[in-house]
């Protein structure tokens, strides 16, 4: 095992020492080691300290307007580059994240949230400092809700282990972790000797053996075989070990909404996404119909399932994600996903063919702008599947930003983000600097709604600030109309912004207002040419106006009403 990095300085007589490991220059060094490129957040005086030992890394700082942002921001990074982090001050910058944490918590995505406390010596006698709220430690105790781990590193003698312990935790189980640094103790050095960890623990290598026999014996018997493919797959980064498996094999992959992209949608074995009663029949009928359904890392979410509305049999079912293997009712521990997909691709199975229907394509009609025509939802999400190309990651927020993103055709793998569990507003803005950050060679495309938008939208002042280039489409809808469906009233309405005014107030940037479908066209091919800034949107819409996804969604459970 390799011993912790020092870094290097220069004595009077020229020689090289190592310099000194602190507790601070340790965590930003182990961070760099996992592959951090930026860190997202905003300084303020208990994390100062910190902040300039990152100025001085080659981790970029990357300052947002809200911490709630950070957290969003952080949230899309780790999503596209496998992990990310966020650094703030305490309580006030800490607890402004919670919902954006719990966020990455719910949908399994590495967050490492680094926050800022009073030093040890400022605590004698219990004073009522700045920003405290109760004790000194609510702000770990309010985070400890919502990470899979989390220390306060407080103690040079257990510091170094617990930033290992911590960070290692982020790796295996894919959620977000919690270290609070008391700014007397970022300098803090290192009192003995110390060495990284070895990496995650194996797969037991029995009882992964008898789950790839239960799963082949399973796999081979069944007359219609195919995958289920879900958001574990994306955080652990087994794309290729899927399409592996699937073109060994033959077995036809379905996709969850929040599995969405997580293989190109035009691979010839992709059937399409599976969302219940939201998704189309075709899709529908050839997950449902499967006598043995492969599910690979899957969470059955009230979303991904429809509403509830999804018919999977368990007696039917291999269902495997990191933390439990079962195979119709019997379960395996302490089996990996990784070596369970690469140990069903080594046994090179003969399975069934299963047949892959005609895979629908909603938006099959050519789209050509109808003078004087209103835009509806339908044909906006025509239009904006037209312009989609392989080098365009979508960010889609809640609400029939999500519902109608869910028909997009994907070229590539991992170019669909959204909050499509936990469906929190306002994720979709903040969430493309973190898309920017991690991925700058592609092109984001935002799709939010009016209502989200005002939650975070003005993050388009960072976008502008680091000279990325979203097109931000605004489902200008007056409201929260997902909401209307449920029980409309008069809570349902928000206040109107000019949108496409929000350049002029940041001094960069495009926008547009658009009404009718010849508006839409002139605008999207205006933002496509737009590549030194973003662009806006302004889409009006009817307040009762809805995509194809939602409508097929109201139209099946007014059946069983």
């Amino acid at each position: 095992m390799a011993t912790s990095p020092n870094s290097v300085s220069t004595t009077r007589d020229g020689q090289q020492d190592a310099a000194p490991v602190t507790i601070g220059s340790y965590l930003i060094d182990r961070l760099s080691a996992l592959g951090v490129e930026h860190i997202f957040g905003i300084p303020g005086d208990y994390i100062l300290a910190l902040y300039k030992q990152i100025e001085s890394s080659s981790i970029k700082l990357v300052g947002m307007t809200r911490e709630d942002n950070a957290g969003f921001a952080a949230d899309a990074y780790a999503r596209l580059h496998g992990l990310g982090c966020v650094a703030v001050t305490y309580c006030v910058g800490g607890l402004s994240m919670c919902n954006s944490i719990a966020g990455a918590y719910a949908e399994k995505s590495p967050v490492i949230v680094l926050g800022g406390a009073p030093g040890l010596s400022e605590r004698e006698r219990n004073p009522l400092l700045h920003h405290r709220v109760k004790g000194f430690e609510t702000q770990f105790e309010v985070f400890e809700k919502i990470t899979v781990a989390s220390a306060v590193l407080d103690d040079p003698l257990e510091a170094f282990n617990e930033i290992d312990r911590v960070l290692e935790a982020a790796l295996r189980y894919k959620r977000p972790v919690y270290l609070e640094i008391p700014r007397d103790q970022v300098q803090t050095r290192q009192v003995g000797p110390h060495r990284t960890p070895a990496g995650l623990p194996p797969s037991d290598p029995d009882a992964l053996n008898e789950a790839l026999d239960e799963a082949s014996a399973m796999l081979i018997a069944a007359e219609r075989p195919m995958i289920l493919a879900d958001v574990e797959v994306h955080r652990f980064g087994l794309q290729d070990e899927l399409i592996a498996l699937a073109e060994q094999t033959g077995l036809p992959i379905a996709t969850t909404i929040l599995g969405k992209s997580v293989i190109s949608e035009g691979h010839p074995l992709f059937v399409g996404v599976y969302e219940g009663a939201m998704g189309h029949d075709e899709v529908t009928a050839c997950v449902e119909s499967a006598d043995c359904l492969l599910m690979l890392g899957c969470f059955m979410t009230d979303i991904n399932l429809g509403i509830f509305t999804a018919k999977l049999d368990p007696a039917r079912c291999i269902d495997a994600t990191s933390e439990d293997l079962r195979i119709r009712h019997h379960h395996y521990r302490d089996v990996r996903l990784d070596d369970f997909i690469l140990g069903l691709t080594a046994r090179k199975l003969n399975v069934a063919r299963t047949p892959i229907p005609p895979r629908p394509d909603p938006f099959a009609s050519p789209w050509v702008a109808e003078k004087g025509t209103a835009v509806t939802s339908r044909r906006l999400f025509t239009r904006i599947n037209q312009m989609l190309d392989d080098k365009m990651t979508v960010i889609a927020d809640i609400g029939d930003s999500l519902f109608g993103s869910t028909d997009l055709a994907m070229h590539r793998r991992t170019e669909f983000v959204s909050p499509a569990y936990y469906t929190s507003m306002g994720f979709a803005v903040p969430a493309a600097v973190g898309v920017g950050m991690a991925n700058p060679s592609a092109r984001s495309l935002v799709i939010v709604g009016d209502g989200a938008f005002q939650m975070t939208g003005m993050e388009l002042s960072t976008i502008a600030r680091y000279g990325l280039n979203p097109i931000v489409i605004v489902l200008n809808n007056h409201g929260y109309t997902t909401e209307r469906f449920l029980l409309d009233g008069s809570f349902n309405d928000i206040h109107e912004w000019k949108f496409h005014k929000l350049p002029d107030v940041l001094g960069v940037g495009m926008g547009f207002e658009v009404r009718t479908e010849e508006e839409l066209d002139a605008a999207i091919r205006a933002a496509l040419a737009n590549v030194q800034s973003f662009s806006l949107l302004n889409v009006h819409l009817d307040p009762f106006d809805r995509s194809p996804a939602l409508e097929r969604l109201a139209h099946r459970l007014a059946k069983k009403v």
